[in-house]
C-alpha cells in the first residue's frame, strides 16, 4: 500500500473508511496518539470496547499471544480493534515479526491492527526510513511534525475541549515558549485547565503561567544576536537561561543553528541573490536538506535573509569558532558558571558600531579561560 500522511488519514476516518492494517511511524509521538484514539473511535462504539479493545506493548508480547491476538473474532460487534506500540523493539528475525509477516500476507477482515512505531531519536531522524515491508501491507502513515503555522490551532482546538481560552496572541506566544513541542504544550494545558478563572488568557498572563514572557524567548535571544542587538541578546540571555528545561549548551546550539543558515544566506547573497530570490532561494535549500532542530521554517529563512548582509563569510566563521568555544566550556564547567560562558558569547558575537553609545566593546586580546582570543 502506499505512503500517506496524517491529513490524509483524518480524511479517510472522516469519510468512514477503515483499512485492515494501519502502521503509524514518524517523529511526532502526540499526533500518533491521536491517530489511534480517531481509529478506536471509527472502528468501534463505546459499548464494544470492553471486549472488542486489545492495546499491547510490543515488548514482552509472544508469539502465539499475537498471533490470538489478530485472529480471535469479535464479540458482539462487527470488528475488534488491536494496537500495538513499540514495534520497532522487534528484530526482524523474531518471533513476534515472523507471526506479523504472515498476517500481512493476509489479514483478517475482522480485525483492525494498529502498529505503532516509536519516534526516532533527534540524532537518528535525518537518516530514519519508515519499515518498507510494514509499510507495503498496510496503511502507512507518515506522522510528522506539525508545520509550526498550524500548532496554535492545534493548541487552540485542544484549549476549547479542557475549557481554556486564549487572548489575542496568546496561543502562539503558548507555542514559542513550549518550542512548538506538542507534548510540551500538552503539559501547559493541563495545568492551564486546573486553573479557576473567568475570560480568556491574555499574552501576559500565559508568560507568566509558564515562566517564559512575551519578548524573552530562546528566539527572541538569538534574533537579537543575529541583528546585532547587543544590548538587548545581552539583557535576555541571564532570563532566557533561567527558564524551566533551558541550558546553556540548548542556548549554543539555537545560535549555532542560526550561524549556519546564515553561512548559507551568504553564500546565495554572494552569489547575486537579494530580497526575496535569496528567500526562496534559501527555502529551495532548506526543502532539500530538512534540517534538524529548527521548528520554525518561516522565521529561520527570514532572519537569516535579513541577515546576510551584514555577516560576511569570515565574521561567520569566527562566531562559528566562538560558538564551540563556548560548547566546550559549557560541557566542562559548573552549571553555576553556565551564566558566564553565555555573557561572554554575547560579546564575542558581537559587532558594535562606533556611533552606538551604552554598548561594551570587546577589548583586544580578551582572556577566555586558558587562551586568548583575539577580536574581530
Amino acid at each position: 500500500m502506499s505512503r500517506h500522511d496524517y491529513d490524509d488519514l483524518m480524511r479517510a476516518l472522516g469519510r468512514g473508511d477503515l483499512a485492515p492494517v494501519y502502521y503509524l511511524c514518524g517523529p511526532e509521538d502526540i499526533l500518533k496518539d491521536e491517530a489511534v484514539r480517531a481509529i478506536i473511535e471509527r472502528g468501534l462504539e463505546p459499548a464494544e470496547r470492553d471486549f472488542n479493545l486489545d492495546q499491547r506493548n510490543a515488548q514482552g508480547l509472544e508469539p502465539e499471544a499475537l498471533h490470538a491476538l489478530v485472529n480471535t473474532l469479535p464479540m458482539m460487534a462487527a470488528r475488534r480493534v488491536v494496537v500495538i506500540r513499540d514495534i520497532d523493539l522487534w528484530k526482524k528475525k523474531s518471533g513476534p515479526r515472523e507471526v506479523l509477516e504472515r498476517y500481512l500476507a493476509n489479514p483478517s477482515p475482522e480485525t483492525v491492527l494498529v502498529l505503532v512505531e516509536r519516534a526516532p531519536g533527534e540524532d537518528k531522524e535525518r537518516n530514519w526510513a519508515p519499515d518498507p515491508t510494514l509499510l507495503a501491507g498496510s496503511y502507512g502513515v507518515l506522522v510528522d511534525r506539525l508545520p509550526v503555522d498550524r500548532v496554535p490551532r492545534w493548541l487552540a482546538y485542544h484549549a476549547r475541549r479542557l475549557g481554556v481560552s486564549f487572548g489575542e496572541g496568546a496561543a502562539e506566544h503558548l507555542a514559542l515558549a513550549a518550542d512548538y513541542d506538542l507534548g510540551a504544550l500538552r503539559s501547559e494545558l493541563e495545568k492551564l485547565a486546573s486553573l479557576e478563572g473567568e475570560g480568556p488568557l491574555s499574552r501576559d498572563q500565559v508568560g507568566d503561567l509558564v515562566g517564559i514572557r512575551h519578548g524573552e524567548t530562546l528566539e527572541d535571544w538569538v534574533e537579537a544576536l543575529i541583528s546585532d542587538d547587543t544590548a538587548a541578546a545581552a539583557r535576555l540571555g541571564p532570563r532566557v537561561l533561567e527558564q524551566a528545561g533551558m541550558s546553556g549548551v540548548r542556548m549554543v546550539t539555537a545560535i549555532g543553528a542560526a550561524l549556519l543558515g546564515l553561512q548559507l544566506a551568504r553564500a546565495l547573497h554572494d552569489k547575486g541573490n537579494r530580497g526575496g530570490t535569496l528567500e526562496r532561494a534559501l527555502w529551495e535549500r532548506m526543502r532539500a536538506v530538512r534540517p534538524v532542530g529548527v521548528p520554525d521554517w518561516d522565521r529561520f529563512v527570514k532572519q537569516s535573509s535579513r541577515g546576510a548582509e551584514s555577516w560576511p563569510g569570515p565574521r561567520i566563521q569566527g562566531a562559528l569558532r566562538a560558538t564551540l568555544d563556548a560548547d566546550l566550556a559549557l560541557k566542562g564547567t559548573r552549571i553555576s558558571a553556565e551564566a558566564g560562558v553565555i555573557a561572554d558569547l554575547t560579546l564575542r558575537l558581537s559587532r558594535v558600531p562606533a556611533h552606538r553609545p551604552g554598548v561594551p566593546t570587546i577589548p583586544a586580546g580578551r582572556a577566555h579561560g586558558d587562551r586568548t582570543v583575539q577580536a574581530r
